[in-house]
């Protein structure tokens, strides 16, 4: 990857006649800042709900499932079809929907209600460890077979890595926005609009703060016993 680096860049900086590159990234890292200047940069909306339930219809879900699959995937439909298997899909997002229910200014609720939804959370990414697994078994008997030398060991266990913390990730952004709409659907009614005001925008500031890879947990209580206090 050393060598093949300034090749890759010098043709993306280079590209032959009539080669357009198309760049996919959700944000962009250091490690392409240089690559980024090259390009011209088109921000794509979020797919609808209504857009993603009508994909999922199409290919053969219940209309009720693919609702709540598309709420909850927000606009990714790859994982709204993850979702659209999913039995616990409607438990997870009751609980945090109830989080505010359950808060009452605590440390230790606090703390409480982000161990039950991460256990959830834990819980729901059992069939991607399956997945893990299986292509682990697979890649041994291919390592058996050819040897370790080229297997591109690491890459594979990054990968895992990666879409291990992407899946989380998704999960708890997922939940935060369920937990948005919460507070939304409250906010008419509240007697305190500029308290649930303030709370929806620290959920979105939690949820924006997740591509820098804080302490999940730890932001999620301290978010947590921030919206169960009474603000001033």
């Amino acid at each position: 990857m050393t060598t093949a680096a300034p090749k890759l860049l010098k043709t993306i900086e280079e590209p032959p006649a009539g080669t357009v590159f198309v760049v996919l990234a959700d944000d962009v890292p250091n490690d392409l800042v240089t690559i980024a200047s090259r390009c011209v940069r088109i921000d794509l909306a979020t797919i609808t709900d209504d857009v993603v339930t009508e994909r999922l219809i199409a290919e053969g879900v219940a209309p009720d499932r693919a609702a709540d699959a598309a709420a909850a995937a927000v606009g990714d439909l790859g994982r709204a079809r993850l979702l659209a298997t999913d039995d616990r899909l409607a438990l997870r997002r009751a609980a945090w929907r109830a989080v505010p229910d359950r808060l009452d200014g605590t440390g230790a609720r606090a703390i409480e209600t982000v161990d039950d939804l991460l256990a959830m959370i834990e819980d729901a990414m059992a069939p991607l460890a399956e997945a893990h697994a299986a292509e682990v078994a697979e890649f041994a008997e291919l390592v058996a077979a050819r040897g370790e030398r080229g297997s591109g060991r690491k890459q594979f266990e990054d990968r895992h890595k990666r879409e291990v913390r992407r899946y989380r990730t998704d999960e708890i952004r997922a939940g935060l926005t369920e937990l948005s709409r919460r507070y939304r659907d409250d906010l008419a009614a509240s007697p305190r609009p500029v308290e649930i005001a303030a709370a929806i925008d620290d959920i979105a500031a939690l949820a924006t703060n997740l591509v820098r890879n804080p302490n999940e947990r730890l932001q999620l209580v301290a978010l947590f016993t921030k919206l169960g206090r009474p603000r001033r």
